[in-house]
C-alpha cells in the first residue's frame, strides 16, 4: 500500500489512521446507526493533533494542564472514541463495539463524564465552538492568576459546516476575536456536504473572510486534509500567533478514500454497506473483518506520547515547587473555585420593599471577592441584573485576569461559553439577562444540565412586572418551560434576603447544579419575624411553610413576588374567619429532592390548595388543586397595572377561597 494516502505520516501514524478509518465504518455498521464519512475524513487531522501537537497524557486523562480537545461536530463521535482507544486511554475494544448501544461508554454523541478525552457534551452543532471559547477564557484567567509555569495549555476545536452555519458560532467567534483569545484554535472541516446534499444548496459564505473580520488569524490549507506535515505546520502557526484566535480551514472529502461513498451526502449519516466497507479496507490494507484492529497501537501511541509530551507528573512537580501558589491553584481546581469565606451579608430590613434583582448585587458585593473561581457578566444588561464584580475589571486582552465578562448581546453564546468555563475546571461562572431572553439561551441551558455544569444563570425582570416594555419582554411560559428541563434548579426566591442566601448556597456548594435564578424587577416585601426564619430554614429545600394552622381549610402556595400576596390573603381571610396555610415553593426541583414525609408536611394535600404565580399555570397541578396565573401574553402598561389587570394580587386569592368555602365576598 502506498503511503501517499497520508502524506508525511510515520508508520505508527499511518497505521493509526487506517485503523481509525476502519473503525469509523465498522462501529456504525454494527450499530446500524452513525456517521462514518466525517470520522474517516478527519482521521489524519485527529491523529496529527494527538500524535504531534496536543499536550495530553493518557495516564492522567484529567490532568488539569492538558490541552482541551473539542469535537464540535459531535456526530463524528466514533472518531473521538477511536482516538481515545488508539492513544492508550481507558477505552477498550469492547467499548468500541458497544457504540450507540444502551448504557455504553460510546454513545451516539460525545457526553462529558462517560468517555476519556471528551471535555464537553456535543452534538447540537456549533455549541462546541462556544464551549471552546469558554475554556480558552478559563485558561487565560487561571494563567493570569497563577502564572504560565502552572497554567499553560490551549483549546483545540474541530468544527464542520453545520457548526459554522448555526448562529451560535457567529456570536462566539465574534466575542473570541474581540477578546483576542490567542490560545484558541478551530479547525474548520470544509467538506461541502450536509444531510440534504452539497452545502451550496444553502451556504455561500466566505468563512475565511468572516472570521478575519472577527479578528481571527485565518489559515487556509486547501486540499491538504491528508497531509500530516501541513496540518502540523498550521497548528504551529496558530500557536505562534499570540494576539488572536486562529481558524484553520481544511478542505476534506467526506468518506475518503471510498470509491463509492466519497463526497456523497449518504456518507454523512448512513452506515456504509458491506461492499463499500470491503472496498475501503482493501485500499487501506486492513483485514476485511469487523473490529479487526491492531492490538499493539494503544501501547505504541501511549509510549510515543510519553516520550514527546511534558507529562502530568512534571506539572505536579512544578505545582509542588510553587508552594502556596500551587496549593491555592490545587484548591481552586479541586473545589471548582467555590466561596472560601462565607462572610455575613448585611440583611435587608423586614417589611421594606426591595426588588430581588437588587439583592443579587449585594450578594456579589459581599461574596465575589471571596470566591476565587467566580466569573460573572451579562448579555449587555450588567446594571439591570446586578451581576457586577466591583473587585475585578473587564476581561480582555489588556486585562487577561479580569473576571467581569461583557458578553455583548449574545445570550446563546454566553450560556455555552459559561458551560465551557465550568467544565474546564477551577471556575464558577454566572451570567445574566432578562428572563424572557432565556429563550435565546435555552439550548445552552439544556446542555449545561445534561453536562452537570455548575453554571448560574441569573434571569431578572421575571414577569409582567417588567411593565411598559410590553408582551415581547414579559415572560409568561418561561418558568414552566425551564422547570420541564431535567437537572435544572429553577429558583424564584420569596424576597431579597432569601435571594442572597440562595446565591451564597450556590457559591459554597462543592458541585453546584445548573441553576436558573429568577428575580424581579419590581420591589417585593422583605419577610420579617417568623416568616423570615421559615425562609432561612426552608428555602434551600425548595419549599417551606410560612404560616401554619391546624384548622386550615385552604393552603395558599406562591413563588417569588407572589408570596407576599399569599401572606396578605392569609391575613384577610383570617379576619373573615377562614383559616389558611401559606407555603412558598421557590424551587420545584429542590423540593422534589426532599424526602416524602417532608414534602407531605409542607403541602398537606388533605387540605384544599390554590397557587398564585405571575406565569403560566402549566405544571402546578402536581402540587395544588387549583392554579391562578397568566395563560396569555402580557400587555404594555406599568408593572403595577399589569399585575392588577391579570389579577395577580391578594384579592383574587381571597375571593377564590371565600367562594370555595361558601363565604360571601
Amino acid at each position: 500500500m502506498s503511503d501517499k494516502l497520508f502524506l508525511g505520516a510515520s508508520d505508527l501514524e499511518g497505521r493509526t489512521i487506517r485503523n481509525l478509518m476502519a473503525l469509523a465504518m465498522d462501529a456504525p455498521a454494527a450499530a446500524n446507526s452513525g456517521h462514518s464519512g466525517t470520522a474517516m475524513a478527519l482521521s489524519p487531522l485527529a491523529t496529527t493533533l494527538f500524535s504531534r501537537v496536543l499536550r495530553h497524557d493518557p495516564s492522567a486523562p484529567q490532568w488539569s494542564d492538558r490541552d482541551r480537545f473539542i469535537l464540535s461536530c459531535g456526530h463524528a463521535s466514533i472518531l473521538q472514541y477511536g482516538i481515545a482507544h488508539f492513544f492508550g486511554y481507558d477505552l477498550s475494544v469492547a467499548d468500541l463495539q458497544g457504540f450507540r448501544q444502551p448504557h455504553s461508554r460510546t454513545p451516539g454523541h460525545p457526553e462529558v463524564g462517560l468517555t476519556p478525552t471528551v471535555e464537553v457534551t456535543t452534538g447540537p452543532l456549533g455549541q462546541g465552538i462556544a464551549n471552546g471559547v469558554g475554556m480558552a477564557i478559563a485558561e487565560r484567567m487561571l494563567r493570569a492568576d497563577f502564572g504560565a509555569e502552572l497554567v499553560d495549555h490551549r483549546t483545540w476545536v474541530v468544527a464542520g459546516d453545520g457548526c459554522l452555519e448555526e448562529g451560535i458560532s457567529h456570536e462566539a467567534a465574534s466575542l473570541a476575536g474581540s477578546l483576542g483569545l490567542d490560545r484558541l484554535t478551530v479547525f474548520y472541516d470544509d467538506n461541502h456536504i450536509t444531510i440534504d446534499g452539497p452545502t451550496e444548496l444553502a451556504l455561500h459564505d466566505d468563512a475565511p473572510a468572516r472570521f478575519a473580520a472577527y479578528g481571527w488569524q485565518v489559515i487556509t490549507l486547501g486540499e491538504r486534509a491528508n497531509d500530516l506535515d501541513a496540518i502540523e505546520a498550521a497548528a504551529r502557526e496558530a500557536v505562534a500567533d499570540t494576539r488572536r484566535p486562529t481558524l484553520i480551514v481544511v478542505r476534506s472529502h467526506i468518506g475518503y478514500p471510498s470509491p463509492t461513498m466519497q463526497d456523497r451526502r449518504e456518507a454523512h449519516g448512513s452506515p456504509f454497506s458491506r461492499a463499500a466497507i470491503t472496498e475501503v479496507k482493501t485500499i487501506l490494507g486492513m483485514p476485511d473483518e469487523p473490529f479487526a484492529l491492531d492490538a499493539d497501537l494503544p501501547a505504541l501511541n501511549r509510549a510515543h506520547v510519553a516520550r514527546r509530551t511534558d507529562l502530568a507528573s512534571a506539572w505536579h512537580e512544578r505545582v509542588t515547587a510553587a508552594g502556596a501558589r500551587g496549593e491555592a491553584l490545587s484548591a481552586q481546581l479541586a473545589h471548582a473555585g467555590r466561596l472560601v469565606d462565607p462572610a455575613t451579608a448585611e440583611p435587608y430590613e423586614g417589611g421594606t420593599q426591595v426588588a430581588t434583582r437588587k439583592a443579587m448585587q449585594r450578594a456579589m458585593d459581599t461574596w465575589a471577592s471571596l470566591t476565587p473561581g467566580l466569573s460573572a457578566g451579562s448579555a449587555d444588561l450588567t446594571d439591570n441584573t446586578g451581576v457586577i464584580l466591583a473587585h475585578s475589571g473587564a476581561q480582555g486582552r489588556e486585562n487577561p485576569g479580569g473576571r467581569q465578562i461583557h458578553y455583548g448581546i449574545r445570550e446563546f453564546a454566553m450560556g455555552a461559553i459559561m458551560v465551557g468555563q465550568a467544565l474546564h475546571g477551577g471556575l464558577r461562572p454566572a451570567g445574566s439577562t432578562f428572563f424572557v431572553f432565556s429563550d435565546y439561551a435555552r439550548p445552552a441551558i439544556r446542555l449545561a444540565a445534561l453536562s452537570h455544569a455548575g453554571v448560574l444563570f441569573v434571569f431578572t425582570h421575571d414577569s409582567v412586572g417588567v411593565g411598559e416594555d410590553g408582551p415581547t419582554h414579559q415572560p409568561v411560559e418561561h418558568l414552566a418551560a425551564l422547570r420541564a428541563m431535567p437537572r435544572v434548579h429553577v429558583v424564584r426566591p420569596s424576597d431579597a434576603n432569601e435571594t442572597m442566601a440562595l446565591v451564597q448556597d450556590f457559591l459554597r456548594e462543592p458541585s453546584p447544579p445548573t441553576t436558573a435564578l429568577v428575580l424581579t424587577r419590581q420591589d417585593v416585601a422583605v419577610l420579617s419575624g417568623e416568616d423570615a426564619r421559615a425562609s432561612r430554614a426552608g428555602a434551600a429545600r425548595g419549599g417551606y411553610v410560612l404560616r401554619e394552622d391546624p384548622h386550615a381549610v385552604y393552603t395558599l402556595v406562591g413563588t417569588g413576588s407572589e408570596v407576599q400576596y399569599c401572606l396578605a390573603a392569609h391575613e384577610q381571610l383570617g379576619a373573615r374567619g377562614i383559616a389558611t396555610r401559606v407555603v412558598a415553593l421557590p424551587c420545584w426541583a429542590c423540593f422534589e429532592a426532599q424526602d416524602a414525609p417532608y414534602r407531605a408536611d409542607v403541602l398537606r394535600r388533605d387540605v384544599a390548595s390554590v397557587s398564585l404565580e405571575a406565569g403560566a399555570t402549566l405544571g402546578w397541578h402536581r402540587y395544588v388543586d387549583d392554579a391562578i396565573g397568566i395563560d396569555t401574553f402580557g400587555l404594555s402598561a406599568p408593572g403595577a397595572y399589569a399585575f392588577e389587570h391579570f389579577h395577580i394580587n391578594a384579592e383574587v386569592l381571597v375571593d377564590f377561597v371565600a367562594s370555595r368555602v361558601g363565604v360571601a365576598s
